[in-house]
């Protein structure tokens, strides 16, 4: 697996497995950020949230939203489809369902091959 890819462009598919694995990988480097806080004190008493997992969370949303936009063009989807998450509630559970779940479009399609294929 190419992580710089995974990671960095916005550009080509990913299929489901590549992102599940991206997303897991960002989850556990987040969980580690946030013992090094609790470990560190740097934890803020008032919000829960420390310093570490607070950078480490800014970093992450560029990361995030290129394994995103991977999928949404595997879905056969605009990229800006990632934009959905931000509509409470609903718009979680659609970008859940049809990134998380559902097939990309067999074949090719007009952002490049099948990552499954």
């Amino acid at each position: 697996m190419d992580w710089k890819y995974l990671f960095t462009s916005f550009e080509g598919r990913i299929g489901r497995q590549q992102m599940w694995m991206g997303l897991i990988v960002l989850i556990v480097i987040s969980i580690v950020a946030m013992i090094l806080d609790l470990l560190l004190g740097t934890m803020s008493a008032e919000n829960g949230i420390g310093i570490i997992s607070g950078i480490f969370s800014l970093a992450a949303i560029y990361p995030s939203f290129a394994l995103y936009a991977k999928r949404w063009h595997d879905r056969g989807k605009s990229g800006w489809w990632s934009l959905i998450i931000f509509v409470p509630i609903i718009g979680v559970i659609w970008w859940l369902v049809e990134c998380g779940f559902l097939r990309g479009t067999e074949g090719p399609n007009t952002y490049g091959n099948d990552p499954v294929a």
